[in-house]
């Protein structure tokens, strides 16, 4: 677990926290043997998993992305290999990395909500000068060389790459450069990987690799233009990202339930922008593209000014159906906006709508 903390003296700091197994003779990426001779050897002291403090870029971001420090000995205290993909890390840093800008709350609210794909930019220039003889496809490349990159629900250009990288491109360049055997066993791939490749193509797509890299541009986006026009229309204008990306609140009874005790339950679905590679954090199933983890609470919290940090949660404060706030926040939470969370007596008690007292029976 990622911690961040600052203190109102304005120092900052990164501490992770969780229990890390010693393997004195093996690294637990592969399977061994059960016999005594790979056994963990407790756990590693807390004291000797990386810290940062007061970094001199002046920020800390975190984003589940390998986050170790350069100077961190991985090879003597292993801490994992397997991390989320970092351009939302990378989004983040180019947010805040240039020298002097200062951020308000406001800023800080509006880049937790952040929906601009750097993969999506990344492939946006390798089209720049892609082209085919097929219409339709030429109409796909169009679209996407016009788009800045911004996953927005209303967004046609969005729901074509959306479609186009989660489902059709990345499997395209697995199936071409790993044996068929351990296809299934990769998927859609690393996505840095991928974008890495497409971006200079070499000798890993055969003895003509940008030909090869042009062919794979072609055919993929023809397979997720057909998809489209089969899910959405086939007019391009009509198409939109949040048509197809969704967020649904399922209350646990809900199966269990009659239909109008159902829909007072449940929540959704709601048209949904974003996606797992934006800063938001929106990852969805690519069977149909609802909404399966992100980012249900936010919050900004302004160090020393406390009742001026905000907060955001999903779907609501209650979790009462009944209630008025059972649901009342999923605007504000959709749309990248946030409530003031107030921490002084004077500032809860002036907004103080209700209170529920829990009163011990006789």
């Amino acid at each position: 677990m990622n911690h961040v903390f600052a203190d109102v003296e304005g120092n900052v700091g990164w501490v992770p926290a969780g229990l890390t197994p010693v393997r004195r003779n093996w690294d637990g990426l592969l399977p061994v043997p059960g016999d005594g001779r790979f056994e963990w050897d407790g756990f590693m002291p807390a004291s000797l998993l990386p810290r940062v403090k007061n970094p001199p870029e002046g920020y800390l971001a975190t984003a589940n992305e390998c986050n170790l420090p350069a100077s961190y000995p991985i090879a003597e205290r292993r801490v994992g290999f397997e991390w989320i993909d970092p351009s939302r890390r990378q989004r983040i840093e180019e947010v805040l990395s240039p020298s002097g800008k200062k951020f308000s709350v406001r800023d800080l609210v509006a880049l937790q909500a952040d929906d601009i794909s750097m993969p999506g930019r990344r492939m946006v220039a390798v089209l720049r000068n892609a082209g085919s003889s097929d219409a339709k496809v030429m109409e796909s490349i169009e679209l996407l060389r016009g788009w800045d990159g911004v996953t927005s629900a209303g967004s046609p250009a969005a729901a074509l790459f959306e479609v186009w990288f989660a489902k059709h491109l990345r499997q395209a360049v697995i199936k071409e450069i790993v044996p068929p055997s351990a296809v299934p066993l990769i998927g859609a791939g690393d996505a840095q990987t991928i974008l890495g490749l497409l971006e200079h193509p070499d000798s890993r797509l055969g003895a003509a690799p940008q030909e090869k890299r042009d062919e794979i541009l072609r055919a993929s986006l023809k397979a997720a233009r057909a998809e489209l026009d089969a899910k959405l229309s086939e007019d391009p204008r009509k198409w939109q990202w949040g048509k197809l990306h969704h967020a649904f609140f399922e209350h646990p009874l809900s199966p269990a339930v009659e239909s109008g005790l159902r829909e007072k339950l449940d929540v959704g679905p709601l048209p949904m922008p974003g996606s797992g590679f934006t800063v938001r954090a929106a990852h969805y199933r690519p069977a149909d593209f609802r909404l399966t983890g992100g980012a249900s609470f936010r919050m900004v919290i302004d160090v020393g000014r406390w009742d001026g940090s905000m907060a955001v949660n999903a779907p609501g404060q209650s979790g009462d159906p009944a209630s008025p706030h059972y649901r009342d926040l999923v605007p504000a939470w959709l749309a990248g906006d946030q409530f003031p969370l107030f921490y002084s007596d004077a500032a809860v008690e002036a907004a103080t709508e209700t209170r529920i007292d829990l009163v011990p029976a006789r």
